[in-house]
Formats: C-alpha cells, sequence, structure tokens
C-alpha cells in the first residue's frame, strides 16, 4: 500500500499543516495565494521579474512565520502585509526613492474627469499603475489599495508624511494624464 496523502479541507487544516512544516500543506497554500500575491508584488515592483522575487522571497518569510499568526482577522490580510513588507524590503535595498522627489513632469494638479479611470479596464489600470515611477506606485499602492495612512507610509518608507503626500497627489494626477491620453490615442 502506497502512504496516502492528507488532504486539507479548510483554511485552518492548510495553516496547521504549514505550522507543522508539512510539504503538502505549503505546497496547497503556494497554489491558492500565489496568483493574488504576484500580482500584489507586481504592482509594488513595477518588474515581472523583481515580483518573482518577492514571491519566493514572501512566501519564505510566510512559512517561517505563520505560526504566529493568531488566527484573529483575516489570514488573507495579515499574508498580504508580509507580501507588502517583503515587497517594499526588496525596493529599499534597490533605493528605489532615491530620486523620487526630482520628478517634476507630473504636476500635483488632477483633472477634473472624476470617471476618467471607468474609461479603461482593471487590466489597463494595473498596466498603468505598474508602469508609474518608483516613488509615485509605492505611496499609490500603499495608500490607494493596501489603506495605509501617510503616517505609516512615512514610517515605512522613511520619509516625511508631506512627501507621501505629495506623492499621491503627483501619481494621481501623473495616473489620471495617462488615462487621458490613452483615451485619446496617444503613446506614451
Amino acid at each position: 500500500m502506497g502512504i496516502r496523502k492528507r488532504e486539507y479541507s479548510t483554511q485552518q487544516e492548510i495553516i496547521e499543516g504549514c505550522i507543522k512544516r508539512e510539504p503538502t500543506a505549503q505546497r496547497k497554500l503556494y497554489e491558492i495565494y500565489a496568483p493574488r500575491m504576484l500580482t500584489l508584488a507586481t504592482r509594488y515592483s513595477g518588474d515581472r521579474e523583481r515580483a518573482k522575487d518577492v514571491l519566493h522571497d514572501g512566501f519564505i518569510t510566510l512559512f517561517n512565520k505563520i505560526e504566529s499568526y493568531g488566527g484573529f482577522g483575516s489570514f488573507e490580510g495579515w499574508m498580504r502585509r508580509i507580501f507588502v513588507n517583503t515587497a517594499l524590503m526588496s525596493l529599499r535595498k534597490a533605493d528605489v526613492l532615491r530620486n523620487s522627489e526630482q520628478i517634476d513632469y507630473a504636476s500635483g494638479e488632477m483633472s477634473d474627469a472624476p470617471d476618467a479611470v471607468e474609461s479603461i479596464s482593471s487590466k489597463e489600470l494595473m498596466e498603468l499603475i505598474a508602469s508609474m515611477p518608483d516613488g509615485f506606485r509605492l505611496v499609490f499602492n500603499m495608500y490607494a489599495i493596501e489603506g495605509y495612512s501617510h503616517q505609516e507610509i512615512a514610517k515605512e518608507l522613511n520619509i516625511s508624511e508631506g512627501s507621501s503626500r505629495s506623492q499621491l497627489s503627483r501619481a494621481r494626477a501623473w495616473l489620471q494624464e495617462r488615462i487621458r491620453r490613452q483615451n485619446e490615442g496617444e503613446r506614451f
């Protein structure tokens, strides 16, 4: 008789298996969450290859820290925090914020077209976000998508709250300008 593989039918069983370092549970967790975490990593890094590194490092961190998940709140939310932090560490190592304050070609003014984002697909929007300058993309992701406050962003990125607000304002203006151009059929 062969060895019977353990079936994991609930998230809790998968987590318990991962705590016990069971490869089948780890594989199952990876299969469930890797696509979402790769999307998150790509949003932050703006580069698919760097995102794959973040995904790899994030799962290593997750499997090493999974026993610290207390079962309170959303497991995916807890996991997302690990992947955001992993992406931020990767970007800090690459020193992507070094020149973020010198980006002058995007004004802080937002257009009056509130429905600009509604005119493009979610895939096109994600591609535009991924193509943002690094500082804009980091702050935009942390604030608009992950829900960090400017105070939290400032602490995580070692910048002032004013810089965080400025980067967000510029990111929004940059994004609206690119959407406007795309809607008018211009090339970037």
